[in-house]
């Protein structure tokens, strides 16, 4: 009867364990999502969210960079709303990383414990470079880290059963989850085609583990592989219809200006740039826990190759797994930035998988410790991000500059924030010019010379819904990127177009470009975006009259 008392006892206490870390959890992922709010509603789009919005305005099954599903969470935003802003085209953003954040707590709880799924979740709240390239701005990374976490949360509990890892598990038998891992990974090779890497991952895992083998002989297998390939036809389709020019671009094209050997130096740098991205409090912790628990798999491995051992502690084996589903993108990505260049986002989400290493040895660590630890991380970063938001908006740095602090000591033109172009600003200055008004008003299409460009000038012309037969815009470049498939300038011959440049670039050598497509390229106005009181950037727009030859796009 004691006993009884004692196991309800320790049940009651581990429920309430269980509620109170919920309710943490709740406000810890709402404060997040408040401050990331803050941000994407601040902070003028990238480069490259520019370029996701007009995927937006050319719907299709598949794009030449990256497949569809970033068409489809940039222009949540807006269908919701119906409006275009920094804001609504990061509003599936900072909704599917919330979400990720909870899948990732409840990975770290099942396969390792309470405390590690808490803390696995705190530290991936507090990495700047999980809330912005995740959590904030608009990017294919939003579905697949969704995704990619509900693939990892599945397979743990396919693989583990048991929840408590100090349980000794008994024998692995495949089920019906296999199947839901096999469309989820196709979701996530619909997002970014680092999902094919995880399926691989998976295999190898299971490959690798005794006890796991028999799932690559499941007739859940090859359900899951039916169900996989179904999820990406709209690729296979896009692609067949377009000579496979996505595959080519990102298997060969991007690696062609790769560096004739390869360079230990650059690889450091990466290395070092990925620490910083990831805050070097952060960083450093986690990728010294990741490559010591490799090491330790990899000792452990070799005592049992000796000793003719076939069983592994549970524990080791959660822990192969997070090392299988998380090292290979990691450590990939990094080594081959030794060999051409490479972007923090693209090791980010085995980056994302090994946080539950970390967080597991935190669960391990004083909590005092811990606790001052990742209090005075996540005080640095939040001080640090919300001052670069102020400066980009403000200019606090600024020199001249309204609210710039003791006279500010960069100028705008040597300020990199100021690359960053505001859309609202910019529209501002398209309905307020007579001149571009009148311009606009009778032009068949407007033209820019680099494809991101034209993201910002699409942006700032007025919504589509006010204004039906807005012309559209496309970009006349050597790196075109999809305006190659959207637009056929064939149709525009005979056709007279606005032609937009910024004063980044020469502007007789940018024009000289295009002259020989059109009778005649005339100056029409310029206009201008400013901050703190100061000019960030000039709009030079011209008037393209009549094109005569149809532009040769490279693909």
């Amino acid at each position: 009867m004691n006993d009884d008392h004692l196991t309800q006892h320790k049940t009651t206490d581990r429920a309430k364990r269980l509620i109170n870390g919920r309710e943490a959890l709740c406000w810890l992922l709402i404060s997040g999502l408040c401050f990331r709010s803050l941000i994407a509603y601040w902070l003028p789009p990238g480069f490259d969210e520019a370029y996701y919005f007009l995927y937006t305005r050319h719907l299709d099954w598949s794009y030449f960079d990256h497949p569809v599903a970033v068409a489809l969470s940039t222009g949540f935003g807006i269908w919701l709303t119906g409006l275009v802003s920094p804001f609504t085209i990061r509003l599936s953003a900072l909704g599917l990383f919330t979400a990720s954040l909870w899948i990732l707590y409840e990975t770290g709880r099942w396969l390792f414990g309470d405390h590690a799924g808490w803390w696995s979740c705190l530290i991936a709240s507090l990495s700047p470079l999980f809330l912005l390239t995740f959590g904030t701005l608009t990017a294919p990374d939003n579905t697949l880290i969704f995704f990619w976490s509900s693939a990892l949360y599945l397979s743990a509990r396919e693989f583990f059963p048991n929840q408590r890892p100090q349980q000794k598990p008994s024998p692995y038998t495949p089920t019906r989850k296999l199947t839901a891992i096999g469309v989820i990974l196709g979701l996530c090779c619909l997002s970014k085609y680092h999902g094919f890497v995880l399926g691989l991952s998976l295999a190898c895992f299971c490959l690798s583990s005794q006890e796991h083998r028999v799932a690559l002989m499941s007739k859940w297998l090859g359900l899951s592989i039916t169900f996989f390939g179904f999820c990406l036809l709209p690729i296979l389709y896009w692609n067949t219809q377009n000579d496979w020019i996505s595959f080519q671009f990102q298997l060969s094209a991007r690696f062609q200006k790769s560096s004739a050997g390869y360079s230990f130096l650059q690889c450091l740098v990466v290395f070092a740039t990925g620490v910083g991205f990831l805050f070097p409090t952060l960083g450093l912790p986690l990728w010294w826990v990741s490559l010591k628990a490799f090491w330790k798999q990899l000792a452990r491995k070799t005592n049992q190759a000796d000793a003719q051992k076939t069983f592994t502690p549970p524990p080791s084996r959660r822990v192969q797994f997070i090392l299988w589903c998380g090292l290979p993108i990691a450590a990939g990505f990094t080594l081959l930035g030794g060999l051409t260049h490479t972007y923090p986002a693209w090791p980010a989400p085995g980056l994302w998988t090994l946080t539950l290493l970390l967080g597991r040895a935190a669960a391990q660590w004083p909590r005092k410790a811990v606790h001052r630890w990742l209090k005075s991380t996540g005080l640095i970063v939040g001080t640090l991000l919300i001052f670069a938001l102020l400066h980009i908006n403000l200019g606090l740095l600024q020199k001249p500059g309204q609210y710039a602090i003791l006279g500010g000591i960069i100028s705008p033109q040597e300020d990199p924030s100021t690359a960053l172009i505001d859309a609202r600003q910019l529209r501002v200055q398209f309905e307020t010019s007579e001149v571009f008004q009148d311009a606009i008003t009778d032009t068949d299409f407007v033209l820019t010379h680099e494809f991101w460009l034209s993201g910002y000038v699409a942006m700032a012309l007025p919504h589509q819904k006010d204004n039906p037969n807005k012309p559209v815009v496309s970009s006349f470049t050597q790196d075109p990127r999809g305006h190659a498939v959207w637009f056929d300038p064939q149709q525009w011959l005979g056709k007279s177009a606005l032609f937009i440049s910024i004063a980044d670039f020469s502007q007789p050598e940018i024009v000289s470009e295009i002259e020989p497509y059109f009778q005649s390229v005339t100056p029409l106005t310029t206009l201008t975006t400013k901050r703190g009181r100061a000019i960030t950037e000039t709009f030079y727009i011209y008037q393209a009259d009549t094109l005569i030859q149809r532009y040769p796009f490279p693909y």
